[in-house]
């Protein structure tokens, strides 16, 4: 797999761009890809989203509905964001989003922040994503399978402005709080990791080169 590493791009031209990739992929011009990112202040939720979940106005934070699986989550700097554009055809049978969950809970462990996966009970709300053991949610992940081809993917709250998730629900969890990893390390009295650091270790365990 391909690692492709981007600044900051405006969410609606990564947007654009994705189903560029994903065409690339389709057609066989391109292998597969883990693009790393992140974006300008959003907020995307996807067609299963309460309206209620979303942020009041005034908060000022822009909206953006999505063709992916999931809710509404935040996306800013401070966050890295990953993109798979990846061909299942080519893998076998696989559980995308178990494999991605695993790759992110054993790259973050390699930083010294231990992490688990959670199973979602029948009924409840979607519990997938990376999670501190005492419930606090660090990763959040909404992927779009389309011929075969995957797309979106995760993000990883490194150090945004925790602030923002107070506006709004996060993935359609109303009793859940999300965490980074610099208030993990300040809880622990460790240094944050940079995002070069969580980017190299997540390319490295997803076999990203």
């Amino acid at each position: 797999m391909q690692r492709v590493d981007l600044g900051e791009v405006e969410y609606d031209v990564a947007a654009k761009d994705m189903r560029g990739w994903v065409e690339e992929r389709v057609e066989g011009r391109a292998e597969d890809r883990l693009f790393l990112l992140s974006h300008p202040p959003v907020i995307t939720y996807g067609p299963r989203t309460v309206l209620d979940d979303l942020p009041v106005e005034a908060a000022g934070i822009p909206t953006v509905l999505v063709d992916r699986g999931g809710f509404a989550t935040y996306h800013g700097p401070g966050q890295l964001v990953g993109y798979l554009v990846i061909d299942l055809h080519e893998r076998g049978p696989v559980d995308i989003v178990r494999w991605l969950e695993n790759g992110l809970i054993e790259a973050l462990g390699s930083l010294g922040f231990p992490l688990v996966r959670r199973d979602t009970p029948k009924g409840a709300s979607s519990l997938v994503g990376v999670w501190t053991a005492d419930g606090r949610k660090l990763c959040s992940i909404g992927m779009q399978i389309r011929r075969g081809v995957t797309s979106h993917g995760f993000s990883v709250n490194v150090a945004p402005d925790m602030t923002v998730f107070h506006t709004f629900t996060s993935c359609g969890l109303h009793d859940v709080t999300m965490v980074s990893l610099a208030e993990l390390a300040t809880e622990r009295g460790t240094a944050v990791p940079s995002e070069t650091d969580v980017r190299d270790a997540i390319a490295n365990t997803l076999g990203a080169r």
